[in-house]
């Protein structure tokens, strides 16, 4: 029993210190796990640095502040190297305990198990687990559904890392209200940002190349090297542990990600880039689903192909535009654009959402005419301040999406306005 009170203590202690520093900006899915808190379980998956450790503390801290009642703990901790996760939560629940939260849950073996036991074993005790692995988590998720709430947590939206950054409070549009009310809406922003001296154009770029992690509050100086270290961390520890990828192979991983990135948006040449990597081109395809699905690569497809081609891309673009400024010391802008938009879109439409698998290539896809189709209904044509209509004038529903004005006119709609969807 001392022993139990012990390590307790020990978690409390290291939970204090992280509510002493606990940041005030909440994430965009914070009110969604709030409200869900009647539910006895929910997951949360994510790409590393997104805040999902943030978002858990906040829960604690707005719900059990100055209680015992809910516990914090990262199963990679030495403790558990030890000691059963369910044999915590079962001591933890019989002091008192009312919410676990497990953090880096992925790394912990047979994890999938050990929540449905403590789930099904100890049914007054709610649970709030994360991973950073988006790879083992979606691999168990069939698994939990029927027990847990699974949200995915996102990078910050532009609109986000306006209000965190500069303290403003811009709230959330649909595409539909982008679209309908996109001149009032524009003005209103811009006005905003005015009234700050500061102009919008200036903070989309900045966005673009810093601000999709929230770990920008620490600072430009080593925002590079912090992502270059996640996306280190995300090849060398979490796909091996999480798939069947050999340690020996993470060089040629490394390589395919590196010719990826000089040239995306990447059309896919599966044999060229088997011969350059010394991969097996169904290898090639497993890693680009396994990049994907780790939040580094976006995978789409031309229009009218379907489900059952979904392994085989049409275009390669990397997850977001601050990866690619890592990774390449001159991206190209129409690619910094594109990669923008399709983002942004994905994100919004099916990373806050809880246990919707929403079917990618009905969302985004390659259009014959045009850059992407949203929902097989709205058609954007992606370019800098001179881009015309000419593709797109025939087709129903399209848009220009420009970079490079504050506000638009008649179907020409300014690029950034699209950070605004969450």
């Amino acid at each position: 029993m001392n022993k139990n009170i012990d390590i307790f203590n020990l978690f409390f202690s290291l939970q204090q210190e992280q509510l002493k520093v606990l940041p005030e900006y909440k994430r965009y899915l914070y009110k969604n796990i709030n409200f869900a808190l009647t539910q006895r379980a929910i997951g949360i998956i994510g790409s590393r640095g997104t805040g999902k450790t943030t978002l858990m503390l906040q829960v604690i801290n707005d719900n059990y502040k100055g209680t015992d009642k809910a516990i914090y703990i990262s199963v990679d901790n030495p403790y558990f190297e030890a000691n059963p996760l369910y044999e915590f939560a079962e001591h933890f629940f019989k002091y008192g305990g009312k919410l676990l939260c497990i953090d880096e849950v992925h790394k912990y073996r047979n994890w999938s198990n050990q929540i449905k036991a403590i789930y099904d074993g100890l049914p007054d005790l709610k649970l709030i687990f994360s991973g950073s692995s988006i790879l083992q988590i979606a691999k168990q998720k069939g698994d939990l559904s029927r027990r847990a709430l699974i949200y995915g947590l996102g990078g910050l939206s532009f609109r986000e890392y306006l209000n965190l950054a500069y303290k403003f409070s811009f709230e959330i549009y649909t595409i539909d209200e982008i679209l309908n009310n996109r001149i009032s809406i524009a003005f209103e922003i811009t006005q905003a940002v005015a009234g700050k001296d500061l102009k919008i154009l200036p903070l989309f770029s900045e966005y673009l190349e810093y601000g999709y992690y929230p770990f920008i509050l620490e600072g430009k100086d080593f925002y590079r090297q912090k992502l270059t270290g996640i996306l280190n961390h995300i090849l060398e520890v979490d796909m091996p542990f999480a798939s069947s990828i050999s340690p020996r192979q993470i060089s040629k991983l490394k390589k395919l990600l590196y010719l990826i990135a000089k040239s995306v948006p990447f059309v896919p040449d599966i044999t060229e880039l088997a011969r350059s990597t010394d991969i097996s081109r169904p290898t090639i395809y497993d890693y680009l689903e396994k990049l994907k699905d780790a939040k580094v690569l976006l995978l789409l497809q031309k229009t009218g192909r379907g489900y059952e081609t979904l392994s085989k891309p049409d275009k390669l673009y990397l997850e977001n535009t601050n990866i690619m400024g890592a990774l390449s010391l001159s991206p190209e802008i129409g690619a910094i654009r594109e990669t923008f938009f399709a983002n942004q879109i994905i994100n919004a439409y099916s990373l806050n959402k809880s246990n919707i698998e929403f079917p990618l290539y009905e969302l985004i896809a390659i259009p014959k005419n045009g850059d992407f189709i949203i929902n097989g209904k709205w058609t954007f044509e992606i370019g800098g301040r001179n881009k015309k209509e000419k593709q797109i004038s025939e087709v129903k529903d399209s848009y220009v999406l420009m970079d490079g004005i504050e506000t638009g006119h008649g179907k020409k709609i300014p690029l950034w306005l699209f950070g605004f969807l969450y």
